[in-house]
């Protein structure tokens, strides 16, 4: 496993075996970096050290057994990414993966607690079927035909774990499986693309939901199936019908930005979803890409998370949550509470003690 982390880490910071060795001052041979990838041999704790230095990694990342593997891994539009984008990516997986089990496990919690529907994975026989898998899930899931208003949550309270990240230029998200050391089960993992908008960001969980649950053997385009399935259970048919009727020759901007906000996704997304259930034909679609929504598929309108605060709407907090949780407790030390979540002490007292109250009137 060691050798599989140093590995990836100099892919990461893209090294080769040779620049690797002179990075370290040729302290180790670029041979000997070779035997270290390989497993045939270990490095003493200096030159352990030396290399969680160069290679910007933390002990823990390169000895930690929490995760014995990254399994499945399907990045979207893949094409578009390098062996460097894929090892930076897999590494700082692994590292967040790394802190959020050991923190399960301190709590003896149970992290395979994938939550799957009893129906399994669905095969399907058409693109079309997406929308009938979100329907029985919505029902497994005890959903209704409400809009949902957190779908990081959502995912999370059902066992897969959500992570954030700035993923490279296109990639709008991933979805893996996390092999454990001495466990049966996988932990499934959805990453998302902290650079997008709150919309498409909803809008991917909602795509690699589906291909978590979608049969690989279907004979679909699984791409396209996982776009309805995301449509359909971001934005259900009932409920869309109910607020804006089953057929619609025109549509007004308000409107439009009324029901982008009440479903959380995309106004371009949205446009799409009415056309998909035949409330609006293909020539009204047309017309709105060709003049007010021109400029919907790369330019958002009324954001839903306003100038300055991108990124901070619907982010995972359960693996914060458990933190504080254990420091409480006593189960952990402060400084392991900074280890975890990578903050300073000062941040972590503050989390667990509250702001430290205003003290202007102490004079009196």
């Amino acid at each position: 496993m060691f050798g599989e982390r140093l590995k990836l880490a100099r892919k990461k910071a893209g090294f080769s075996l040779r620049s690797l060795s002179e990075a370290l001052d040729r302290k180790v041979s670029a041979q000997a970096i070779g035997k270290y990838e390989r497993g045939e041999m270990m490095p003493s704790s200096g030159i352990l050290t030396r290399l969680t230095k160069v290679l910007d990694v933390s002990l823990e990342f390169l000895l930690s057994e929490q995760v014995a593997e990254l399994e499945e891994i399907e990045f979207r539009k893949i094409s578009g990414t390098t062996v460097g984008d894929r090892a930076r990516v897999k590494a700082t997986v692994i590292d967040r993966l790394q802190r959020y089990l050991a923190i399960e496990e301190i709590l003896d919690m149970d992290s395979g607690a994938w939550k799957a529907p009893k129906f399994g994975n669905r095969f399907l026989g058409k693109e079309d079927d997406g929308e009938t898998l979100a329907e029985d899930l919505r029902k497994e899931w005890k959903l209704g035909i409400d809009p949902i208003p957190n779908m990081t949550s959502l995912l999370e309270d059902r066992g897969i774990k959500v992570l954030i990240l700035p993923l490279p230029g296109k990639v709008s998200g991933l979805t893996l499986l996390v092999r454990r050391p001495r466990h049966n089960d996988r932990v499934p993992v959805i990453v998302v693309n902290e650079n997008v908008t709150l919309e498409r960001r909803r809008l991917t969980l909602a795509h690699e939901l589906a291909h978590r649950l979608i049969d690989e053997k279907s004979p679909v385009n699984h791409e396209k199936a996982s776009n309805v399935f995301a449509g359909a259970f971001l934005v259900p048919r009932d409920h869309l019908v109910r607020e804006i009727g089953k057929h619609r020759k025109a549509l007004g901007y308000q409107e439009l930005i009324q029901l982008k906000r009440m479903y959380r996704v995309s106004a371009a997304a949205l446009l799409v979803r009415l056309k998909q259930l035949g409330i609006i034909d293909e020539s009204a679609l047309v017309y709105a890409f060709q003049t007010f929504a021109r400029k919907w598929r790369s330019m958002e309108p009324e954001p839903l998370e306003p100038a300055g605060e991108e990124g901070k709407h619907e982010v995972p907090r359960r693996f914060e949550r458990l933190c504080y949780w254990a420091l409480a407790e006593k189960l952990i030390s402060p400084t392991k509470a900074c280890e975890l979540l990578q903050q300073p002490l000062s941040e972590i007292e503050k989390g667990l003690k509250g702001p430290a109250e205003n003290n202007a009137d102490s004079g009196e």
